[in-house]
C-alpha cells in the first residue's frame, strides 16, 4: 500500500459503494414490460448514448421516457418506465452513513455519482421516508451528480472539474468506485483511486485503506 499519510480528501461513488444496486432488477423489469434486449442497451460496463445524455442533463426525464417508449411497438406508460428504471436502486445501510460522519473530522468528504433526475428523486424519497435524507447530505462537504455537473465518469474532465470546484489537490485525494473504468479515469488525473470490492461494506473495507497496518 502506498503512503497515504498525505490524504486529506475522499471522493465516494454512490451506487455500488454506498447505495446498494441490482442492475439485473432493472434489466428484468424492462424485459417484463416488453423491451427484451434492454441488457444490450444498458449495463454497469457500458450504455447507449441516450443514458449518457440523461446522466449529463442533456435530455429531460420526459425526453428520456419518450426515448424508452420508442424502443418498442408496444405502449409502455410513463409510470411503468419509472418503476422499471428505479428497480435497480435498493437502499443505503444507515451504518454506512454513521461511518462517513465518523471520518468527516479527519477528511473532507465528497460524493461523485453518475446519476439522473429520476434516480435522484427515488433515492431521496426512500431516505426521506426513513428520516435519513438530511443525515445523508450531512455526510458530504459537497455532492456532485453528473446530471447537474453536465459531466460523467470516467471523463477526465469530470474529475478535474470536481478537483477545481473544491480546490482539491489530486495527490491528497482518494476516489472510491465500483466500476473499473471510473477508477482508471480518476487515476489519469493523479487521484489515488481504488476499486471497491464486492461483498464488502465501506465501513469494513475503508479503514484498512486509510489506516494501513504497520508491520
Amino acid at each position: 500500500m502506498s503512503n497515504l499519510a498525505s490524504i486529506k480528501n475522499i471522493i465516494f461513488d454512490l451506487g455500488g459503494v454506498l447505495l446498494d444496486l441490482n442492475y439485473q432488477a432493472t434489466i428484468d423489469a424492462f424485459v417484463e414490460i416488453g423491451i427484451k434486449d434492454f441488457s444490450s442497451l444498458y449495463s454497469q460496463k457500458g450504455q447507449k448514448q441516450i443514458f449518457d445524455d440523461f446522466e449529463t442533463g442533456k435530455i429531460t426525464s420526459n425526453q428520456f421516457i419518450s426515448s424508452i417508449q420508442s424502443l418498442t411497438h408496444n405502449y409502455i406508460s410513463k409510470d411503468e418506465i419509472i418503476i422499471a428504471w428505479n428497480a435497480m436502486l435498493l437502499e443505503i445501510n444507515p451504518k454506512k452513513l454513521d461511518y462517513l460522519l465518523s471520518i468527516k473530522e479527519r477528511f473532507r468528504i465528497f460524493l461523485l455519482s453518475n446519476t439522473n433526475e429520476i434516480h435522484i428523486s427515488k433515492f431521496e424519497g426512500v431516505l426521506a421516508k426513513k428520516n435519513e435524507l438530511e443525515k445523508f447530505y450531512d455526510c458530504f462537504e459537497k455532492v456532485h451528480y453528473s446530471s447537474r455537473l453536465s459531466l460523467r465518469k470516467p471523463n477526465v474532465d469530470c474529475f478535474k472539474t470536481v478537483l477545481e470546484i473544491n480546490q482539491l489537490n489530486a495527490s491528497e485525494t482518494i476516489f472510491i468506485d465500483d466500476s473499473i473504468q471510473h477508477v482508471e479515469g480518476a487515476l489519469k488525473c493523479g487521484i489515488k483511486a481504488y476499486l471497491f470490492p464486492q461483498n464488502y461494506t465501506i465501513q469494513d473495507w475503508l479503514p484498512d485503506i486509510i489506516q494501513p497496518k504497520h508491520h
